[in-house]
Parts: C-alpha cells; structure tokens; sequence
C-alpha cells in the first residue's frame, strides 16, 4: 500500500513537472510581437549599432516596428545648411523592410538637437520668421520625402509644452521666432510631403495633470483649426511608483475625445524614483537592482499593458525606449554612475520577470 502511494505520488509530481514545463517552454516560445498583433505594433527605439549582432537578433524576434533613437532627429540628420546625413537612418529603413516591420519616424521639429545655423544667418544673426519657416519647410519636406511610403508615422512636434508655468507653449527658438503658427505649419509640411503618414505630437508627462491640461488645450486648437494631425504620443518614461492607472487612462481617454489616436511612442519603467522623489525619500540609489524593484516592475509593466489593452483600437502602438537593460539612456541620468534597469530585456538578452506579465494574458 505504501509502495502503491509512492508510486503514485511519483507520477503526480511527474505530471506536474511536465505541466510546468510545458507551460514555461509556452512562454518562452511567445514573443511581443505575435502577442499583441490583434492589438497593435509593438516597437523599439534603435541606433545603427543596433542592427547587427545579439540586438538584431532580439530585434527581429520581438519586435514589429522601429524607432530611430536619435539619427533622424534635426541636428544628426540635417548637421549643415546644404548637407544631409542618410546613412544611419536609411540603414534602419532598410532593416525594417528586410525583416517585414513597420518604421515610426522621429522627430521633425524639436527644441532640443537642433542644428546652431538653423536659427541664423550668414553673419550669425538671428533669422527671420520668414526664413525659418522656409528652413523648416525645406527640412521637412526633404525628409519626409525621402520616406514616403516607407515610414507609416512620424512625431512632427516634438515636447512643445513647458512643464511649469501656465502658458501652453513652451519659449522655444522656434516659438520665439515664429509664434505658435510653427507647430500648424509644420504639420501642413508634413502633410503635404506625405499625405498617407500619421502625424503625431508627441510629448512627455502627459499623465502630470497640469501639464495634460495645457497638451489637451494646444491639441484642441489644432483640431479647431483643421491641422492635419492624426495622434498624441505619450513618451511613458515612467517609474515603479508611476503613474497610476487612474491616471494613465485619464490621458487616454481625454485625448481619445478629441478624436485623435494614442501611441505610448518612448516606453521605460525606471527601477529608480523620479529626482524630487529621490530627494524627498533621501534615497542614495546607488544602481543595485533589487529583489523588490523586479517585484515591482513586473506589476507597474503588466498594469500599464492591461490599460493598454483595455483601449485598443484607441492605442495604435506602443515603442520600448531601447532594445534590453545592457544600454538604456537612463544610465547615469540624472545620477551620474548609475545604472538603471527599465526594460523587458536583461544585460544578457534574456527576459525578465516583467516580460511574463506582459506576453502571458487571456484574450
């Protein structure tokens, strides 16, 4: 009888060891992209460097879209008044096509990365609302161009709203030059060099109400005035500690009801608080990825994909900041010397506990 119940006790735990195997070798078979292809493009952020070796490898396996990190941004792209620089971004074009993913392109108006000569002359004064209306109509129009049919969405405004204060538009070269018409305009180039393209503006703590408000009231204007724009990007550099989903469905619904899409287009979850936090916590946060920080990543990432989720039709992609944890831009910002851990994605390629509660959801 004893022998009996061993022998049976055996084969019980056989069996769920087989379960179990078969259940993680499941999971280990499912990727980002063939979980969500009924719901929508899931993308990445890449370089050039990014395009060959384990990164490819991981690219081309988990992903459904790119992102230029930087190489299509003013300055990289456009660094003299008559000279483009193509390389890196046809490469990643190029990439994209040969393994069958779609391209987000990234960004044609910025204050930031914005080559010195675009604001002035010859003799190094600053230039007209004219002039730098025609330079953005240029810029624009050729790289978008050179794109077209090739790139399905592009952030055409990059981060226009300031953080603090309560004007909706950020004192921007651009701004202080032009005045708030160089936001329309630079949708209507878009626009007319590529009438297919989606267009986005795209910014980051659109869960901060304040901020939100005056994104809403800027979109709003946009709309009112017929601007040819298709979306809202929400960066989602976000943290462990946030946002909420109270808040990340508040974004979402309010600029759902101006009848535009959403795209999270810059996704990380930091395993550090935000600076004021860190500060008012009297963190040291001296880089150590703890058991506590994965426990938390993996719910503050299953949440998000959840709401994410929940919204589809209304959320048409969702873009990872970088490929895995082995290079992040967190690293050492805003601490120097520390590294940070936002991603799906170990040093070593692997994936995460987060990576679990992203894939493995019922239908």
């Amino acid at each position: 009888m004893i022998k009996s119940q061993g022998l049976k006790f055996w084969f019980q735990c056989v069996a769920v060891s087989a379960a179990l195997f078969s259940s993680n070798e499941l999971l280990a078979q499912k990727t980002l992209k063939s979980a969500y292809k009924d719901f929508f493009p899931i993308g990445v952020a890449v370089g050039p460097r990014s395009l060959t070796g384990p990164d490819a490898e991981l690219i081309s396996t988990q992903f459904s879209s790119l992102t230029p990190e930087n190489a299509m941004k003013m300055g990289p792209i456009h660094p003299e008044p008559n000279k483009y620089a193509w390389q890196d971004p046809d490469a990643i074009v190029a990439f994209a096509q040969k393994n069958g993913m779609k391209v987000r392109g990234h960004t044609l108006c910025w204050h930031n990365q914005t080559p010195k000569w675009f604001f002035t002359d010859s003799t190094g004064k600053q230039v007209s609302p004219e002039a730098l209306l025609a330079r953005l109509k240029q810029h624009i129009t050729d790289v978008v161009g050179r794109y077209k049919g090739k790139i399905y969405a592009w952030d055409v405004v990059n981060e226009a709203v300031p953080d603090t204060g309560t004007s909706i538009y950020r004192r921007s070269k651009f701004y202080e030059i032009i005045g708030e018409d160089y936001i329309e305009k630079a949708f209507e180039y878009a626009h007319a060099a590529d009438p297919d393209a989606k267009l986005f503006y795209n910014d980051y703590n659109t869960e901060s109400t304040a901020k939100r408000e005056k994104i809403y009231q800027l979109l709003k204007k946009l709309k009112d005035k017929k601007v040819p724009i298709d979306g809202v990007g929400l960066q989602g550099h976000w943290s462990i500690y946030e946002p909420t989903a109270q808040e990340l469905e508040k974004s979402i619904q309010q600029f759902a009801n101006l009848g535009l899409a959403v795209q999270i287009t810059e996704l990380d979850v930091s395993v550090h608080p935000k600076e004021h936090e860190r500060r008012a916590k009297k963190s040291t946060d001296t880089g150590e990825l703890t058991a506590e920080m994965v426990e938390k990543q993996a719910a503050q990432y299953k949440m998000l994909f959840d709401v994410f989720r929940k919204y589809k039709g209304t959320i048409t992609g969702v873009t990872f900041w970088n490929v895995s944890d082995k290079y992040t831009w967190l690293d050492n910002f805003p601490v120097p010397n520390r590294k940070d851990y936002p991603l799906l994605f170990d040093q070593n390629y692997k994936p995460k506990k987060a990576f679990e509660g992203v894939v493995d959801f019922q239908k």
